[in-house]
């Protein structure tokens, strides 16, 4: 059998909706690993954010902060940073509206501002975290991989026109990614695939949220969750059950990876 890349989302994907993993799930990424494919975690959560998960399934890869960073074997080989005169820019914008920012460096995050902390919280506790601490000068001295602005639809469209730099992912109501526009989790993927030898039809991508489209559609075989939106199912090759019932598992059996 040829050797695969097999990436996996977290939140919805890996995890259930009591945020873990299926005894399921963990015996798949066990015969994953054994058969020699290359198992990553790609994930929108900051490596601080995602770090007991990998630590919990034992991840030696991983592609974090919506594809702006990339490890092997635990160590860094991609990174992809914003650019800081457009989110110098971006925070004043948003803060003249009263939007909340938030920068993430690779293990720690900071907000610029304090407009409506209970909207950051709902948003940052929907997957276990907290809203971030306070610090107005901290994107002045750390390498940010990802920001966040913490703005609803009727925003939509409106910061992307102003910053073609960026892209906006939503991934709750009140909060979006902000990432650099020419990256993404499948673009680091297609990376990792060619640093290690691996050809793109052998690539499969497992993923629930509009942070995966990109890679569910551009993957060797793209698997969306039973449990993802039907604009998310729609960018798949295949749909699973969804993560709290075996979907993981099942895929894998359908492809006779397990």
């Amino acid at each position: 059998m040829k050797r695969k890349l097999i990436a996996f989302d977290i939140d919805g994907t890996l995890l259930g909706t009591d945020k873990k993993a299926l005894d399921s799930t963990r015996e798949a990424l066990v015969q994953l690993k054994e058969a020699g494919h290359l198992v990553t975690v790609a994930t929108g959560r900051s490596r601080y954010l995602a770090r007991d998960v990998i630590r919990d399934l034992d991840f030696e890869n991983y592609i974090v902060c919506n594809g702006s960073a990339a490890f092997l074997s635990h160590n860094q080989v991609f990174k992809h940073l914003l650019d800081a005169n457009e989110l110098d820019r971006l925070v004043t914008t948003a803060n003249q509206q009263g939007i909340d920012t938030a920068f993430i460096e690779m293990d720690r995050a900071r907000r610029l501002t304090s407009n409506n902390v209970g909207a950051m919280a709902q948003a940052m506790m929907s997957f276990g975290a907290g809203v971030p601490e306070f610090d107005d000068q901290f994107p002045e001295e750390q390498e940010v991989y990802q920001a966040l602005a913490f703005f609803g639809a009727e925003y939509q469209g409106q910061f992307e026109a102003a910053f073609p730099l960026f892209r906006f992912v939503r991934w709750h109501e009140n909060c979006v990614d902000v990432v650099p526009q020419n990256g993404s989790k499948a673009a680091t993927i297609q990376f990792l695939a060619e640093r290690v030898g691996i050809a793109p039809q052998d690539i499969i991508a497992f993923g629930d949220g509009n942070n995966d489209k990109e890679m569910l559609s551009q993957a060797g075989v793209g698997v969306a969750m039973g449990n993802a939106a039907s604009d998310v199912q729609s960018q798949a090759d295949m749909v699973t059950a969804d993560c709290d019932h075996d979907g993981i598992w099942k895929a894998l059996k359908t492809l006779e990876l397990i």
